[in-house]
């Protein structure tokens, strides 16, 4: 049985056109309703994705 991986031309075009592509963050008041809203939901993956994504949406930057 062989484990090649297969070659998907395709998806690997669509994740280089992506990555070359700027996707602005919205603004931080729709990301903290949202956050408010996964939280009063009990989604805590949601509030974590939406946390990092507010803050890195306030500070315009990434890393440390």
């Amino acid at each position: 049985m062989s484990t090649a991986l297969v070659r998907r031309p395709t998806e690997e075009a669509a994740v280089n056109a992506a990555s070359r592509s700027p996707r602005p963050l919205p603004p931080v008041h729709v990301l903290l309703a949202e956050l408010l809203s996964a939280n009063r939901l009990g989604d805590r993956h949601g509030v974590n994705l939406l946390g990092h994504r507010a803050v890195r949406a306030a500070l315009g930057k990434v890393g440390e």
